[in-house]
């Protein structure tokens, strides 16, 4: 059961990656005017994407100094779940399966 909890937790990790990804191509194409925000469903799809995206972006660009138009908080949100996330959520998985808190301390 705990396998499959923290299996199910780092996919959801996995897929917000693949949303902020999409995300950051989606305001690309609707900046350079490739896509039309006049449309339903371009507008409906940003929309979705930005109310996923922009409450764990938000902390991070009020952190992050000012780059001119460049938005790095993208960039720091991915690394983080992929360097701190992902691995924090395995080694305590680790530590709930073996017993013991020596994957935590490593």
């Amino acid at each position: 059961m705990i396998t499959l909890v923290f299996g199910l937790l780092i996919r959801l990790a996995g897929i917000y990656q693949f949303i902020l990804l999409l995300y950051c191509i989606f305001s690309m194409l609707y900046g350079f005017g490739v896509l039309d925000g006049r449309n339903r469903i371009v507008w409906q799809i940003g929309e979705f994407l930005a109310r996923i995206t922009e409450p764990v972006l938000q902390p991070v660009r009020s952190v992050l100094p000012a780059f001119g138009n460049l938005d790095l908080s993208p960039l720091v949100v991915m690394l983080a779940i992929q360097y701190l996330v992902i691995p924090g959520l395995r080694a305590l998985w680790l530590s709930l399966i073996s017993g013991s808190m020596a994957p935590l301390t490593m």
